[in-house]
């Protein structure tokens, strides 16, 4: 599956317009390194077009995503109901702000309320600003309904977790790289291991507004908890009068073989933090979504957003909401979720020294001699597969749902030439 130049009858879009043509990527990417902020180390491809699963570079080389925007392109790019409802709103209306309603937002709450089984949604735009707001509410609610003395809200969180990139939610990250140097931090949190309720309960006193969570830790390699611990955050939360905050931005909407995480182990928390596929790769949406008993606490001008619940935002995450309520989306990430695990279990001493895998997504450990996930990663690009790094060794694989059993094979035939 290495990448591959389409004939001009081929590619999707023939040769790219003109205008984008004229640089090749290395003169893109020259011309990034003096103009950006480096704030990313991207790999050494410049995507120009997309269709499906599949990305071109400039020059019209082909590739397969196999990271699908951290979960953010879970129907693949430019899915077509999703490109026919984002037309259809541009000609129509875009932007109201909520200083005044619009016609499409109510639809979209009643949609995102109705998949979730909760009653109330905040929108927002991006997933850090749904952490940001979900702590805003989880605080507000300690105050107003558990009775916490004011300004002594603590809220209790998992080591190694990845919920943005503000400067609050960095203050309780323990990744030195997106911690060191931003500070001072705001108070309040405490950050105990993942995947240990007796420390979780340890920490958890009278002040505790809520335990904040990734069911499953994406940034930190697809980390999955031992089964039970979801189940055992849910009850000592509810038996401490605590608020459950499941961040749901990257496991959620179909990604893990179920429309959220959680479901997994059949528990539902009180605060879902959901983004990323609920923009369906075309703009940035995000929500925190409760019963009105904990969203209710808010009032007007105690929180909001300029771009939060827009028309067109509105109309792309309703139309997201429409794919996931088929269920199709889930059985795709179920069943081809059992071809990615048993692909990465032949590969198990193979280069692949371990694995957590569940649905479509998987962080896989490379053997720390064959090169860093960066370079394993920098292999893969030059078969035509695009994944991601995350620390030391390891890659994480997140392709589109829309995947076929073939491409997936294919990429993980790929895994095995590069490992070999």
């Amino acid at each position: 599956m290495t990448a591959t130049t389409p004939t001009a009858s081929g590619s999707p879009a023939a040769a790219a317009d003109g205008a984008r043509a004229a640089r090749s990527s290395r003169e893109l990417i020259r011309a990034e390194e003096s103009s950006l902020a480096h704030n990313y180390h991207p790999l050494p491809v410049v995507v120009a077009r997309a269709e499906g699963t599949w990305v071109w570079d400039v020059e019209g080389r082909r590739y397969l995503d196999m990271l699908a925007g951290y979960s953010a392109l879970n129907f693949g790019h430019r899915h077509p109901a999703l490109i026919k409802a984002a037309h259809r709103q541009l000609d129509q209306l875009t932007l109201t702000s909520r200083a005044f309603h619009n016609d499409r937002l109510a639809g979209f709450a009643e949609g995102v309320a109705q998949l979730t089984g909760l009653s109330m949604v905040l929108p927002m735009n991006t997933g850090a600003e749904a952490v940001e707001s979900g702590i805003k509410v989880a605080r507000k609610w300690a105050y107003e309904v558990k009775g916490v003395a004011p300004d002594q809200a603590t809220i209790v969180v998992a080591a190694d977790n990845f919920h943005g990139r503000t400067t609050t939610i960095v203050g309780f990250s323990s990744d030195p790289v997106a911690r060191d140097g931003f500070g001072p931090f705001a108070p309040g949190f405490r950050v105990v291991p993942y995947n240990d309720l007796a420390a979780l309960e340890a920490a958890i006193d009278e002040t505790t507004a809520a335990v904040l969570i990734e069911p499953i830790q994406g940034e930190a390699g697809v980390v999955i908890p031992d089964d039970g611990y979801l189940r055992g955050v849910r009850e000592l939360t509810r038996r401490t009068g605590t608020l459950f905050i499941a961040d749901e931005i990257q496991s959620g909407l179909g990604r893990t073989g179920t429309t959220l995480a959680v479901e997994h182990e059949s528990v539902m928390p009180d605060v879902l933090l959901l983004g990323k596929a609920l923009g369906g790769g075309i703009v940035p949406v995000s929500a925190v979504v409760a019963d009105r008993a904990v969203l209710g606490v808010l009032g007007p001008g105690e929180h909001g957003s300029t771009f939060g619940g827009n028309p067109l935002a509105a109309a792309v995450g309703s139309a997201v909401v429409d794919l996931l309520r088929t269920g199709e989306f889930q059985r795709r990430a179920t069943e081809l979720g059992e071809v990615l695990r048993a692909g990465l279990a032949t590969l198990t001493g193979k280069g692949v020294v371990g694995y957590r895998c569940r649905g479509l997504w998987a962080g896989v450990d490379v053997d720390p001699a064959l090169g860093t996930g960066r370079e394993v990663s920098e292999r893969l690009m030059a078969e035509g597969i695009l994944v991601k790094d995350t620390h030391g060794s390891t890659i994480r694989l997140a392709p589109p749902l829309t995947i076929t059993r073939e491409e997936l094979e294919g990429a993980l035939a790929a895994l095995e030439k590069v490992l070999g």
